[in-house]
């Protein structure tokens, strides 16, 4: 600024000379008059240049000068420079900051003051079925009109969340999503969902197990209990007596069964998955298994035995855990014994299948089962006929034991049964978990 002062003034001081030795005073007020405007034509033409170089949106370089107008075009580039850093830093942390809300597995809808969209990522486009083209800045109470969100959100009370049925909800893929409103800044509200379909179906589950669980310990239980108290409280012969202890033992069996069952399967969904380093010929397996079914048909039809039969396995190996897979072979053949009137022909075995596969199958000549019992069969305590399990002693998981057993082992359940003509279950084990025997 002080040599901005010395040039103006040496600047006037040279044309007031020049002005003095031409015409003496007037010349010399002429020439600081003319040196003024020469002065401010130059100063005019240099600031004309930056504000050109300004209105052009000082993308290119900024005129070179010296002076005020230089260093002052200098600093506004500098200034400019450092401010488009900031914006290019601020809008990548804004990218940034979208992707990772668009790859949240919990949806997020952002209102303005007026309940407007103003933007959502696609996890919340899915949950409540927006298309940001057609749906941008549309009221939210226009898009989702369940009643049970309706109300929440014109409650102002968002304490909690709000659980709904979701729009794109059927009856064969309920969709029930939770949602929750948090306002912020001047009015705007922040809108999360989350899907708790299957939160809600395990919970349900759970309830679900934790009743049939309760109710399948209180029968025998209230009959321990009943016999009991008939033991301590009435003189009995040594025949009631003996009567007594026998069903009293019977429901005692019931019990143990049922918590074996149960340990089983918690054992099953807690443990790693089965390698391929142990393997057991099928024959084997065949022969613990046929014991185990002679063994029950004789105890629950000693007058009448079932017609087992039994084909010859090939000679092949299976890798797996042995216990785990006589446990699936057993509780087919138990079923099929229980639920086949004395007498009945029941028909298990191995076989090999033309794509390297093996499968265990049970054929039975029982009532059959009705085809919209078929798939909740492996639900845990699903049964077709309560009464006929409880007195051949079902516990209602066995075949949720075989669902696990099979799908730990990579391999396929198949059910074929009809009314009146009997039922067919088999396991189909992959080919990889099968090998020859010689070949070994």
């Amino acid at each position: 600024m002080l040599w901005r002062l010395w040039v103006f003034l040496l600047l006037h001081l040279a044309g007031g000379l020049v002005g003095w030795s031409s015409a003496r005073s007037r010349g010399a007020l002429a020439g600081v008059i003319a040196a003024s405007v020469c002065w401010f034509i130059i100063d005019g033409f240099r600031g004309e240049r930056v504000l050109r170089w300004l209105r052009g949106g000082a993308q290119a370089e900024p005129p070179r000068m010296n002076g005020m107008w230089g260093e002052a075009a200098d600093r506004m580039r500098r200034a400019l420079r450092t401010r488009q850093i900031q914006v290019e830093d601020s809008q990548t942390r804004l990218r940034e900051f979208l992707a990772a809300i668009q790859a949240s597995p919990n949806g997020v809808v952002l209102l303005d003051a007026q309940g407007r969209i103003e933007w959502c990522n696609e996890t919340a486009a899915d949950h409540f079925g927006f298309d940001m083209r057609r749906d941008m800045l549309q009221l939210v109470g226009n898009l989702v009109r369940d009643p049970v969100f309706t109300a929440y959100h014109s409650s102002n009370d968002y304490a909690s969340e709000a659980v709904m049925i979701g729009p794109r909800s059927t009856s064969s893929r309920p969709v029930r999503l939770a949602v929750r409103l948090h306002p912020y800044g001047e009015g705007r509200k922040l809108l999360l969902s989350r899907d708790v379909t299957a939160v809600e179906q395990a919970e349900t589950m759970r309830r679900d197990f934790v009743a049939n669980v309760s109710h399948e310990i209180r029968t025998p239980l209230t009959v321990l209990a009943g016999f009991v108290e008939t033991l301590q409280s009435l003189p009995l012969n040594e025949d009631d007596r003996m009567r007594y202890l026998g069903l009293m033992a019977q429901q005692s069996h019931r019990m143990q069964t049922l918590v074996n069952d149960l340990l089983t399967l918690s054992r099953l969904e807690g443990s790693p998955q089965p390698g391929t380093g142990d393997w057991t010929p099928l024959a084997t397996l065949l022969t613990q298994c046929e014991q185990e079914g002679r063994s029950l048909s004789a105890l629950l039809s000693p007058d009448l035995p079932h017609a087992l039969l039994f084909s010859p396995s090939p000679p092949l190996e299976l890798a797996g855990t042995p216990s785990e897979l006589l446990s699936a072979m057993s509780n087919l053949l138990s079923n099929a014994i229980r639920y086949t009137p004395p007498g009945g022909l029941i028909e298990a075995g191995w076989r090999m299948l033309g794509d390297g596969r093996v499968e265990f199958s049970v054929k039975d000549s029982g009532p059959g089962i009705a085809p919209e019992h078929i798939p909740r069969l492996t639900e845990r305590f699903y049964r077709v006929d309560r009464s006929r399990s409880r007195e051949t002693g079902g516990t209602g998981l066995g075949l949720a034991i075989v669902k696990h057993v099979v799908q730990r082992h990579g391999g396929e359940l198949h059910i074929e049964s009809q009314l009146g003509s009997g039922s067919l279950f088999a396991i189909i084990f992959p080919a990889m978990r099968v090998r020859d025997i010689q070949a070994a």
